[in-house]
């Protein structure tokens, strides 16, 4: 059976709305829609769907943020391990002079060694939760800074809306549009790093 759909109105109100998947979590992360306008001479609305995931990690983007983080990741284990040897060796020393030591004396060096361990595990764990949110703040902005790149591509399809595929149950692989996404993505922002002014050639011309 064939179906018709007649669009009788001048232009369409199309809502363009991306599901993101935070990394790690099961949780879904609604975004705020976007509204094109699509020509009436596009036929009958359609649907088009990308991998975020993939349009995430294999846009140059998405590759500079995840670099990023796990070098900050592997800079965090070694300052860890580096902690952990020192405080183990601070016990030991500790330990060895404990049948030297008054018991009073002993028991409040030994309070204070606990402190201080804790004190540092929790400045460590803090830096570990500043790290996923820094992860977590490039997956919004790579959302926030590729929509409009995705817009115009799900206007140009005459797509009436644009979907994350691992979100939908079932479709044709014809209406993915991962690949060609991040090629857009790649030619118009980059791997999107800040550009430091004092690197640019300077092009005032000389007086």
């Amino acid at each position: 059976m064939v179906c018709r759909v007649t669009i009788s109105v001048s232009r369409l109100l199309v809502v363009f709305a991306i599901a993101l998947l935070s990394g790690g979590a099961s949780a879904q992360q609604s975004v705020a829609p976007n509204v094109f306008e699509i020509p009436s001479d596009r036929g009958a609305p359609t649907f088009l769907t990308v991998d975020i995931e993939q349009m995430f990690t294999q846009s140059q983007f998405g590759q500079r943020i995840v670099q990023s983080y796990a070098q900050g990741r592997e800079a965090l284990a070694t300052e860890n391990g580096r902690i952990a040897q020192a405080l183990r060796e601070e016990e030991l020393a500790l330990t060895a002079q404990r049948s030297e030591m008054d018991v009073d004396v002993f028991r409040a060096e030994a309070v204070a060694f606990d402190e201080k361990a804790q004190a540092i595990r929790r400045a460590q764990d803090a830096k570990e939760r500043d790290l996923e949110q820094t992860l977590s703040f490039g997956r919004d902005q790579f959302l926030s800074v590729t929509r409009p790149i995705l817009g115009e591509l799900m206007v140009e399809r005459g797509a009436f809306a644009l979907l994350d595929r691992r979100s939908v149950l079932l479709s044709l692989g014809s209406i993915d549009v991962t690949v060609e996404a991040i090629a857009r993505i790649d030619a118009a922002i980059g791997d999107g790093a800040p550009v430091d002014p004092e690197t640019q050639p300077n092009t005032t011309p000389d007086n």
